[in-house]
């Protein structure tokens, strides 16, 4: 209700809050997968309510989604390879992504040949932000990452995300270890029953009180 948030070039911002606070559908609504949106969605300053989920990706926004949605029953490459489907028939082109995304995540490189389906969890989230990067987005929409992952695992995912706004892609995230999220973060919002409550400077806001003592633990 009345959300209004922001994403600077090559920043970071997470979303905070509660189960049902609305932060993926936040997501949803800036990747389009949710049409039935009032206000106004601006990028570079160009319009996109009315624009569809395939044109938002052209326009340099991709949406990795909670639960990897992968597809199992396809070998690492191939998943990592219908991400660049934009420009599929540029092989050079799809090869040098290729081995951006496995500089950033070596073990896809090492399991390229085999089953999605049969990886780790660890694993199949790097399939899915890998899969993302392939379009070559300039803004990455990560919903709860770190979600069932194991904490090396954890660690290895944000490693390889903190070098992303330095390569010219920013990323909204949302994510269920604050710690994690405001860490990485420059700029945070804080949601609570679909409502912005609070934001500032990420290192600000894991400061304040409320945010210490629900988010943090403390």
């Amino acid at each position: 209700f009345d959300v209004s948030l922001e994403v600077k070039d090559k920043s970071v911002v997470t979303v905070l809050g509660t189960n049902g606070a609305g932060k993926s559908t936040t997501l949803k609504a800036i990747s389009r997968l949710l049409t039935s949106v009032r206000g106004s969605i601006t990028f570079d300053k160009e319009e996109l309510t009315s624009k569809s989920y395939v044109s938002v990706i052209k326009k340099g926004i991709v949406h990795v989604p909670e639960g990897r949605q992968i597809f199992g029953g396809l070998k690492v490459r191939e998943n990592l390879e219908l991400g660049a489907f934009l420009y599929s028939r540029r092989h050079s082109e799809v090869h040098e992504q290729l081995e951006y995304v496995y500089g950033l995540f070596p073990r896809l490189k090492e399991r390229e040949n085999q089953l999605a389906g049969t990886l780790s969890g660890g694993e199949q989230q790097m399939v899915a932000i890998g899969r993302g990067l392939m379009s070559k987005p300039k803004i990455l929409l990560l919903d709860e990452p770190s979600l069932g992952l194991a904490p090396l695992m954890t660690r290895q995912i944000f490693a390889a995300l903190r070098t992303l706004p330095e390569q010219g892609t920013s990323i909204l995230l949302v994510e269920q270890d604050a710690i994690l999220a405001l860490d990485l973060a420059d700029y945070a919002y804080l949601l609570k029953n679909g409502q912005v409550a609070d934001s500032g400077p990420a290192a600000e806001l894991r400061q304040k009180e409320n945010v210490r003592k629900i988010y943090l633990g403390h």
